[in-house]
């Protein structure tokens, strides 16, 4: 006790607490020791601060204190959760219960075994996975089985260090507003733990516990396999696939996704076959990062004579895809944006070889704003419809849901970060359906003496092309980020004052629309149409070429993000020449309107 009295009056009670409520005595000690040798400065950070609801949940790294995922912040986080399901409706709640389901890393299984328990003592069903799962496989638990909720324990293709809680409502799709304001306010007013919250035993002997891993593994192939359009192409391609499941969960689901489409087994990459938190043979587990992550796949595709590659991260809910440049032993890694325009157009293909008399203007597709518009593009000469959103899945998901109760078709959704939702039986990314439905087009393509990227080419000879550079760069000081931004909205010393121009005058800026002030100069009243977020930062530039531009953060790391697409019509065919343009603009951006020098900004590695 004589050592608290060492700390102030913000700390101590705090330290207090802290060492009353934790029953974790990994976590505890790591707080006792930081007190016995006075580490003020680092309590404070860990105690004082405190993880909140940001991208449909939790996210961040492990280890003790409020502002870390651990034990303690877990078991708070479920009993706001459990309480707030029972404030909306505890009859619904008590019936329909929650999905529970967990990745492949430190901890995953231990927090889902809390969050499970906290439920099952508040008298709410549980539906908990016996194994790691998808993520994708909750949200489309939760349809399936017509629960109340849906929690997936997984921090996706974060570094090693990180897990995460991610929530899906009654819906299938992620939680927004009110409900995500709602279950953080919930949180803070249960944050003491329960009597019951720390004993786990209840999953031993409970009545309302379930595992619902044999009935969506039915449910899920039976919809995937419906979707097949071409079996005994795939059964017959002479293509060889080569599958990475990052160090993740993805390698059985995948097998039997090919299993049900009729292809013969992929090679796969072994180093990287089973699940291993520690990701040993990956900077970052990340298959958007590109090459950098692929490595293991192009070797192993290259001893094999494979010509396709299937990427998964760690939780299965991201595609990438590369294929080998015909005549040299080089690979293209498929953009996002590029994998959207290829999966959008065969989505629509497929759909409308199986209900050519459909009409089409109840047909959707979705993007989110820092997107390619290729779908737009696209939308606008097929007569269907494209909806933009918010960047995100849970506002895609949302929104496919809105449109689905007013009888439209939702065919497919995407965000350049490799994430796809194809159809609506998971109202969420799903790296396995994606990465299906992209080995079934490559069949399809081969029959015709075709590649995806001959196709890529033909998507943008028909409907324009569509030119993107996008990347990011690290900035570990919120002050510094914050003010940025702040200058690019006084650029001229006054509020709404954004740059007009870059490059001397070179290219004009015609439009500004601001996500998080919901300024948007192309409307008559100047206001944004798009949901505004205060708590994010993101500002879109609109040039006279067509170059439309967008600089956001991001919502889960210390990343300052570009999105940039250059769009041409279909009568502009040379693309080394829109190529030139927008690198040039892209570079002047950079300079002018982020300053990485005098900001310190560390640009992403290559």
């Amino acid at each position: 006790m004589d050592k608290l009295n060492a700390f102030d009056n913000e700390l101590r009670p705090k330290i207090i607490e802290w060492l009353d409520w934790d029953k974790n005595e990994k976590s505890r000690n790591e707080i006792q020791q930081l007190v016995d040798v006075g580490a003020v400065k680092d309590l404070r950070k860990l105690l004082l601060d405190r993880l909140s609801f940001g991208t449909a949940g939790l996210r961040g790294r492990m280890g003790p204190g409020y502002s870390q995922m651990n034990d303690l912040v877990l078991i708070q986080t479920s009993q706001g959760l459990a309480t707030y399901l029972l404030e909306q409706g505890p009859a619904d709640a008590k019936k329909g219960g929650v999905v529970i389901g967990y990745d492949g890393r430190h901890n995953s299984k231990r927090f889902a075994e809390l969050t499970a328990g906290v439920f099952l003592n508040r008298g709410i069903p549980v539906y908990l996975f016996s194994q790691v799962c998808p993520t994708p496989f909750v949200p489309f638990a939760v349809v399936q089985s017509k629960c109340v909720a849906g929690v997936m324990v997984t921090a996706s293709h974060n570094p090693k260090h990180d897990n995460g809680y991610k929530v899906y409502w009654n819906n299938g799709a992620q939680i927004i507003s009110p409900h995500d304001k709602g279950i953080q306010e919930s949180i803070l007013n249960n944050l003491c733990p329960w009597e019951t919250s720390w004993d786990t035993s209840i999953l031993r002997r409970s009545s309302l516990l379930k595992d619902p891993l044999c009935h969506v593994m039915k449910m899920y192939y039976d919809i995937l396999s419906n979707d097949v359009l071409f079996p005994n192409v795939n059964a017959n391609t002479p293509i060889k696939f080569t599958y990475t499941a990052m160090h993740g969960v993805g390698y059985p689901y995948m097998v039997e996704a090919f299993e049900v489409a009729k292809f013969k087994p992929f090679v796969v990459v072994k180093k990287q076959q089973d699940p291993d938190p520690e990701f040993p043979t990956v900077e970052f587990p990340n298959p958007e990062e590109g090459k950098s992550s692929l490595d293991l796949s192009f070797k192993t595709a290259d001893n094999n004579d494979s010509t396709v590659i299937i990427a998964n991260d760690p939780d299965a809910d991201r595609l990438a895809v590369a294929e080998k440049k015909e005549g040299t032993k080089e690979w293209h890694v498929f953009t996002g944006n590029e994998l959207g325009a290829l999966l959008g157009w065969w989505c629509y293909h497929c759909y409308m070889k199986k209900h050519p008399d459909v009409d089409v203007k109840d047909i959707y597709m979705l993007a989110s704003t820092v997107s390619s518009k290729i779908l737009g593009t696209i939308a606008r000469k097929e007569g269907f419809n494209f909806v933009e959103t918010l960047t995100g899945f849970k506002w895609m998901g949302n929104v496919a849901y809105n449109l689905m109760q007013e009888g439209k078709k939702v065919l497919f959704a995407f965000e350049e970060a490799i994430g796809f939702m194809y159809g609506t039986a998971v109202l969420d990314k799903d790296g396995i359906s994606a990465g299906v439905h992209m080995a079934e087009l490559a069949a399809h393509l081969e029959t015709e003496g075709k590649t995806l990227m001959d196709k890529l080419q033909e998507i943008y000879s028909k409907y324009g092309f569509h030119i993107s550079e996008n990347s990011y760069y690290l900035c570990y000081e919120p002050e510094v980020t914050s003010q940025m931004f702040k200058r690019l909205r006084n650029f001229s010393g006054k509020p709404n004052t954004y740059p007009t121009s870059i490059l001397g005058g070179k290219y004009d800026v015609i439009s500004v629309r601001d996500l998080t002030t919901g300024y948007d100069s192309s409307q008559p009243d100047e206001k944004a149409i798009l949901p505004v977020s205060k708590s994010s930062q993101m500002i879109t530039f609109k040039f006279n070429n067509g170059l439309v531009a967008t600089f956001r953060t991001s919502g889960t790391e210390p990343k300052i993000k570009y999105y940039t697409e250059l769009c041409a019509s279909p009568e502009q065919k040379n693309v080394q020449e829109l190529q030139s343009n927008l690198h040039e603009m892209v570079l002047a951006m950079i300079n002018e309107f982020m300053e990485p020098e005098k900001n310190r900004l560390t640009p992403k590695s290559s």
